[in-house]
C-alpha cells in the first residue's frame, strides 16, 4: 500500500485546501475603494473595512489549521493506543491460558479486567484533554480576532464622529 502524507485525506492536501488566506486578498478583483467612493459612502474607512476583512480570514484560516493539527495528531494517538492495545491483548491471552489452577485464573482475570479498565478511561481521558486542548487553542485564535475586530469598530465609529 502506497504511503500517503499525514497530510491528505481522501487524496486532498487539506491544511492547503483549507488555507482561507488564499482568499485574504481579494482587492485584486475589484477595487472596492473606487466602488465605494462613487456612491459617496460618508465616514467608511474602506481600506480599513478590507484590512479588517483580511484579518478575519487569516484568523478562521489559523483556526481551522489548528484544528486540522489537533485532530491529526488525536488520530495518530488514537492509532498507537490502538497499536498497543493489540500487543497487550496478545500477551494477555498467552498468560491466561498458560497452565495454572482455576483460582488462580479467576484471580488473574480479575487483576487483569481491572488493570485494562484503568488504562481504557486514562487512555479516554487523555485523548479528551487532546481534543479539548485543540479546540481551545482553535477558539482562542477566533476570540482574539473578534476582540482585535470590536476595537477596530470603535476607533472607526470614533474617527467618524470626531470628523463631523
Amino acid at each position: 500500500m502506497a504511503r500517503t502524507s499525514s497530510n491528505t485525506f481522501m487524496g486532498m492536501d487539506v491544511p492547503n485546501y483549507m488555507d482561507f488566506s488564499k482568499f485574504a486578498d481579494f482587492t485584486k478583483f475589484a477595487d472596492f475603494t473606487k466602488f465605494a467612493e462613487q456612491f459617496k459612502v460618508p465616514a467608511v474607512d474602506t481600506e480599513a473595512l478590507l484590512d479588517s476583512q483580511r484579518k478575519n480570514i487569516e484568523a478562521v484560516s489559523a483556526a481551522n489549521r489548528i484544528a486540522f493539527e489537533g485532530a491529526q495528531a488525536l488520530t495518530q494517538r488514537q492509532v498507537e493506543l490502538m497499536r498497543q492495545l493489540m500487543e497487550g491483548s496478545a500477551a494477555v491471552v498467552q498468560q491466561l491460558t498458560a497452565a495454572g489452577k482455576p483460582e488462580d485464573k479467576l484471580a488473574e482475570q480479575a487483576d487483569l479486567l481491572k488493570q485494562t479498565y484503568a488504562q481504557s478511561v486514562a487512555n479516554i481521558r487523555e485523548l479528551t484533554e487532546m481534543g479539548a486542548k485543540s479546540n481551545g487553542e482553535a477558539v482562542e485564535v477566533l476570540n482574539r480576532r473578534v476582540t482585535e475586530g470590536l476595537e477596530e469598530l470603535k476607533a472607526a465609529v470614533t474617527k467618524a464622529v470626531a470628523a463631523k
